[in-house]
């Protein structure tokens, strides 16, 4: 099912859980884009374009093939893979909350001036809104995060942009976010993604 950037990609994970992650994520995302659009999951064409000209972007569906075709984001963390489809841009991020070696140096990276966090689980909280919504843009990590400001309602401060942002809870310990531009975020409806991975 997977193309050959997958397949390259899947191919350099040491670790037999990192690629298990991967696969997952990958077959899942082609597997619900395939049930969206009536067709094949294997005949899906990604462009992975980044603003640098590199295959390495956040994936859509190439849009020759499919020009009305859904915004898209997944992710993985742990023993949890997500994926959101919207009829715009969206982003997903999922993280484990686990002990942070240095939980105020990496604040300090994710931080905006006037927010704190006083625990792992706050961390990762803050983390999966920031992610979510940078993937959301398509710009991911390459803008910092301590440009983004979240009040503690949830309400975002960045740069005059109209964003909506929705915390997620897929499992215990698992914070998870959705994000994407515009005022109010929409309808979400959550759904067990196994029964289209069994084979």
């Amino acid at each position: 099912m997977l193309d050959a950037h997958e397949r390259e990609r899947l191919a350099r994970f040491r670790r037999p859980d990192d690629a298990a992650r991967y696969l997952a994520a990958h077959a899942l995302t082609r597997r619900a884009l395939g049930a969206h659009l009536d067709a094949d999951p294997a005949a899906l064409v990604f462009d992975r374009t980044c603003r640098c000209g590199e295959q390495h972007g956040k994936p859509r569906l190439a849009p020759a093939d499919h020009p009305d075709a859904p915004g898209f984001s997944f992710s993985h963390a742990g023993d949890v893979v997500g994926l959101a489809v919207h009829d715009g841009p969206v982003g997903l991020d999922v993280e484990q909350v686990r002990p942070l070696a240095d939980l105020a140096g990496m604040a300090a990276h994710a931080c905006a001036p006037d927010e704190r966090v006083a625990d792992d689980g706050q961390f990762f909280r803050l983390w999966t809104r920031k992610e979510a919504l940078l993937k959301s843009t398509g710009e991911g990590l390459s803008t910092p995060m301590a440009d983004i400001s979240i009040a503690g309602d949830g309400a975002v401060r960045w740069g005059g942009r109209a964003v909506w942002l929705l915390d997620l809870s897929p499992a215990p310990g698992y914070p998870a976010a959705l994000a994407g531009p515009g005022s109010a975020p929409p309808a979400v409806t959550e759904a067990d993604g196994r029964a289209l991975l069994r084979p």
